[in-house]
């Protein structure tokens, strides 16, 4: 590059970056409060999705003769499930006040710390999903195992109860609670990781 050019491009440079419009904190902030109340709202449309399609489809399934011998085997686990919607409900219901509360916040400390909320209580969520769903799994596998092997006539069936329950449920647990870890994080994973980026942002500011 010759002399001429060198200077033809400082002149480029020069004249460009008086056009560049230096940000505010003020507007930084706006910016961050708008990206993080959005990100909340579909943090609420999801999980609401989420739980109008999966019990949704329960419910159009044809009922099967399985599910009475299920509730026979395991009638605790009916007043668990049933739990778990109403502790589902009421996690919606706080996404929703914390997606209305950042919605109107005009401080950029609050919003800080209503981030922070909203993390924790979408990690609580999953925590609580992951749990539920490995636990109550694990006793499906293990009676849909036993009718199997029952239905083949072969020897190989888990015990229903007992020392001998307790290592496959453990193991089919942990391998359930991984798959759902597993799609909540492809489910929440970007909401989250945007949250944080904001939170960093915002102490970056205030």
């Amino acid at each position: 590059m010759n002399m001429k050019e060198l200077d033809l491009l400082k002149k480029d440079w020069q004249k460009n970056e008086g056009s560049f419009e230096q940000l505010s904190e003020k507007d930084i902030y706006a910016m961050i409060h708008k990206k993080s109340s959005s990100i909340v709202k579909w943090i609420l449309i999801v999980s609401i999705l989420e739980f109008v399609i999966l019990n949704g489809i329960g419910l159009l399934l044809p009922q099967d003769p399985y599910y009475s011998k299920y509730d026979e085997l395991h009638p605790y686990l009916s007043l668990l499930e049933n739990l778990n919607y109403f502790v589902i409900l009421g996690f919606i219901i706080l996404f929703f006040k914390n997606y209305k509360t950042i919605s109107i916040l005009n401080n950029a400390t609050l919003l800080i710390q209503h981030i922070l909320t909203t993390r924790k209580i979408v990690n609580y969520y999953i925590y609580w999903n992951i749990l539920i769903t490995g636990y109550i799994g694990a006793f499906a596998f293990i009676d849909g195992w036993n009718d199997s092997w029952k239905e083949s006539g072969k020897p190989g069936s888990i015990p229903d109860n007992g020392i001998g329950m307790i290592i496959p449920f453990i193991l089919a647990m942990l391998f359930i609670m991984l798959l759902i870890w597993g799609f909540y994080k492809l489910l929440y994973g970007n909401f989250l990781g945007k949250l944080k980026t904001n939170y960093e942002e915002l102490k970056k500011i205030e």
